[in-house]
């Protein structure tokens, strides 16, 4: 009967998460202080600690008051094991691991699964999953996979998922959560036109984009009414930038202009197909009579500007097609090409149906956040939060 009922206080006590060890070294208290305090033996501390079993509401009170905090920040209770199915998108890296971390995002009817690693080398380390595959083999792109959230599904309901290419869009999310609510802002890396076709397939809830028309002169609005049907999108300025090459300090090479690429020993780093820099290489090259087969290293591609400037900043390359802040940020030197509109297109179903994307779009125009992406380089944002209209009245 004893054995039965210390089996059932551990069941009890495994549903719940037990903070108070981390609390009370935080404090300062030995197990021996604590207990003598709160008027229980330091065995009954060693076994709350353990999870052997729960303490009373009165005992839980009494450590909560000794080491001034909530009973919450001692115990809370452990989330139900929550297992959903959703669309993969992407494919599941080939690591020797038993389960892989993935993204979850609710986008319109369809729940869509994204492994972390897809975000790239640094932002894997720093963006946390939303739950785990533990199902990995032969898990091709479209599959349905399942996933043991590791967040609240309500928290994963609010997660607003944007294609594109601009890094800032994560200084975007952080001041969301920090002014608005606790939405999570998570940015795939990937192309204008890429972004524009995960935004059609309903993959994401936003695209960005930055494919400058120079025979109207605009940006993205010529794109846009080729290739997206009726008026059912906002089209809405995130800022412009300025858009040129990257170049090592001190411009070694004299790299200013098109024609430049096609000097011998000059490597030039790539963006991928369907990129607003890999548009604006071309045009310029066709303008200068430059045949890409003329260009060494251009069909050296990575899949974003912080790629570009890092190939540069180590040397793999000499030049590449990107945007100024991510020239500063690796300590490289900037000739600028021209400057482009990055716009943001959003479907309006997604703006109503969605619980939080509203107010990403009153974060970008908000003073705290305009005045932070224009203190990092080459960002101007008069024109933010502008709407321009996808079809002519």
């Amino acid at each position: 009967m004893q054995r039965q009922k210390r089996i059932k206080q551990r069941e009890n006590a495994a549903q719940f998460f037990n903070h108070l060890r981390s609390v009370r070294t935080a404090k300062g208290f030995s197990q021996g202080e604590l207990a003598s305090r709160a008027g229980i033996t330091r065995q009954a501390v060693f076994s709350i600690e353990s999870n052997l079993y729960l303490p009373t509401t009165a005992v839980a009170l009494r450590l909560a008051s000794i080491l001034a905090c909530c009973v919450e920040d001692l115990f809370s209770l452990a989330q139900a094991e929550e297992i959903i199915e959703g669309a993969l998108i992407g494919r599941l890296p080939q690591a020797k691991t038993q389960s892989i971390r993935v993204k979850v995002s609710t986008v319109g009817k369809r729940t869509i699964v994204r492994p972390v690693a897809d975000l790239g080398e640094q932002l894997s380390f720093a963006v946390p999953a939303d739950g785990y595959i533990t199902e990995t083999h032969h898990k091709p792109s479209g599959a349905v996979v399942r996933v043991k959230l590791s967040r609240d599904r309500e928290v994963i309901q609010q997660e607003i998922s944007v294609a594109g290419c601009d890094p800032a869009i994560f200084l975007a999310g952080e001041h969301l959560r920090r002014h608005k609510d606790q939405t999570t802002v998570v940015g795939w890396p990937m192309g204008s036109m890429a972004a524009l076709q995960a935004l059609q397939h309903g993959e994401v809830h936003v695209a960005g984009l930055h494919l400058f028309d120079p025979t109207t002169g605009e940006s993205n609005i010529p794109f846009l009414r080729r290739h997206l049907k009726g008026s059912g999108y906002e089209v809405v300025t995130f800022a412009a930038w300025e858009e040129g090459f990257i170049v090592r300090r001190g411009n070694p090479l004299s790299i200013l202009a098109a024609a430049d690429l096609a000097q011998t020993p000059v490597t030039l780093v790539n963006r991928e197909d369907g990129s607003g820099a890999r548009l604006l290489l071309d045009q310029r090259l066709r303008a200068s009579g430059v045949e890409p087969t003329q260009v060494q290293g251009y069909d050296l591609v990575v899949s974003s500007h912080v790629e570009v400037a890092r190939a540069i900043a180590g040397r793999q390359a000499d030049v590449g097609i990107g945007i100024r802040s991510t020239a500063q940020l690796f300590g490289l030197d900037f000739v600028p090409l021209q400057t482009a509109r990055y716009d943001l297109v959003v479907p309006k179903l997604y703006l109503k149906s969605h619980p939080t994307l509203a107010h990403l779009f009153e974060t970008i125009v908000s003073g705290p956040f305009r005045h932070e992406i224009e203190a990092l380089g080459g960002y101007d944002t008069s024109e933010t939060g502008k709407v321009h209209a996808l079809r002519v009245a």
